[in-house]
């Protein structure tokens, strides 16, 4: 193993920003100061004008292994994660076949041993069938990121919409219940309604088939659950002003035992964009009108939303240019999700701790990750340099998802791409530099998180 030494770089790490050096040995942070001068051998890093980040921490994404890889693998969506400075995953459990056991589940963990190049955690997954399988992770609480609960339609059968079942699983989870809040009552009554309407239907009615109402009435529902049991309740993209009034900044993060994720396509795109992007950004819950944004980054800015995820889904084009009601859902962004938050860095949208804090630190405080997501001497050494001087335009020869695409190829119809202002230069996972301008090193894995509960 390599030992590094990062010199004069700007460290932003708990809500401030200075200059220094930061010594990586061993796998972890050994040493942060203004100035390191070693005898050992290292190999030296100037980062005069760049940044030092904490690694992305990403506590949504699919990267469809098992039975799915047609679309995506671990390995794949793991480098294009690397390559975009996420230096940790959460997968979700809606594969083929769903992570519904612990034999399943750990089947998952030995794929990501053998083929993730970066570090992973993988959610036990729930049906109306499986609560006492889905309980049984509890005994491994320290191993596991959670367990996840569809509380709105998915594929497969992994919809949870029994009240007895759901009353089972929030009263006997001893570890994070990450939930997807939206009605299936109310979507199937919209869904039904537009049918009827006799018209051809786009991309544009899923936010009104989709609505608030839908994803309002799910998460107050989950968060009921919650407090009648004491539950420690996570709710995954929310999507909607109206929903934002059930969460509060009055506690400290480390204090909520209910919680909130915003994703970066909600915190991007509006339902103005499906004349251009169409079926490319159909995605549940629907990304919906632009006043809808405006509430989530104000929410996200005053602390109601607690982290930044993306719900990373990747399809093949083709299962995306099918017709709107047989289009797959889910949008490919763990590549692209730190420089669109760099972008909005430049544009004074939010400040760099505050991206910092809200992709980083506040998920490892939300999972309660053993030794990550800091920039702290002792800790696991994640990190990524970032240079907010090098444009990225977004095109086929540098999008590493195996579906091969993304909404940012195309920005206005035209074929204009997205250009981020800033670059990751250097990803390093568990201290050893995977990625540096541009070139890999394959040959060291990423490492299965742990949890101080």
């Amino acid at each position: 193993m390599q030992t590094f030494l990062i010199k004069n770089i700007s460290i932003v790490n708990e809500g401030r920003t200075h200059t220094g050096d930061v010594l990586i040995r061993d796998e972890k942070i050994e040493k942060i100061a203004g100035s390191i001068d070693t005898k050992a051998a290292a190999t030296e890093i100037n980062g005069e004008g760049r940044y030092l980040l904490p690694g992305v921490i990403d506590d949504q994404v699919h990267f469809r292994e098992p039975g799915l890889t047609h679309k995506a693998t671990i390995y794949t969506e793991s480098k294009a994660a690397v390559a975009g400075g996420v230096t940790s995953f959460m997968e979700m459990p809606n594969t083929v076949p769903p992570a519904f056991t612990l034999e399943l589940l750990e089947n998952k963990y030995e794929t990501g041993r053998t083929s993730s190049l970066a570090n992973y955690s993988f959610f036990m997954g729930t049906n109306n069938q499986n609560a006492e399988d889905a309980l049984m992770a509890n005994k491994y609480k320290d191993r596991i990121c959670g367990i996840k609960a569809f509380m709105g339609s998915s594929t497969g059968n992994l919809l949870v919409d029994n009240p007895l079942v759901l009353e089972k699983l929030f009263g006997g989870s001893e570890m994070l219940i990450a939930t997807h809040c939206e009605d299936e009552r109310i979507i199937k009554a919209n869904l039904q309604k537009a049918i009827d309407s006799g018209r051809t239907l786009t991309t544009a009615d899923h936010p009104v088939i989709r609505n608030e109402e839908a994803c309002f009435e799910s998460s107050f529902y989950a968060i009921q659950l919650a407090k009648k049991h004491g539950s420690r309740l996570h709710i995954l993209h929310i999507s909607t002003e109206k929903e934002l009034q059930l969460f509060t900044n009055m506690l400290p993060l480390k204090e909520k035992r209910i919680t909130a994720e915003v994703c970066v396509h909600h915190l991007h795109f509006t339902a103005d964009d499906y004349a251009v992007q169409g079926n490319l950004i159909k995605c549940n819950p629907a990304i919906k009108a632009p006043h809808h944004r405006e509430a989530l980054w104000q929410a996200l800015l005053d602390d109601r939303l607690d982290v930044i995820a993306t719900d990373h889904a990747p399809h093949t084009i083709e299962e995306k240019q099918e017709p709107y009601l047989k289009a797959h859902a889910g949008v490919p962004l763990v590549q692209h999700s730190l420089l669109l938050m760099l972008y909005y860095v430049k544009q004074g949208k939010i400040t760099l701790e505050k991206v910092v804090e809200k992709m980083s630190h506040a998920v490892a405080d939300c999972f309660q990750i053993k030794d990550r997501g800091y920039i702290r001497e002792g800790y696991q050494a994640d990190l990524v340099i970032a240079d907010m001087n090098i444009p990225v335009a977004v095109a086929k020869e540098n999008i590493l998802y195996k579906c091969g695409w993304s909404p940012f190829e195309d920005i206005n119809g035209a074929g204009d791409p997205f250009i981020f202002p800033a670059a990751v230069t250097h990803t390093f996972v568990n201290g050893n530099l995977i990625y540096g301008n541009g070139q890999w090193n394959e040959s060291v894995k990423g490492q299965r998180l742990l949890f101080d509960r």
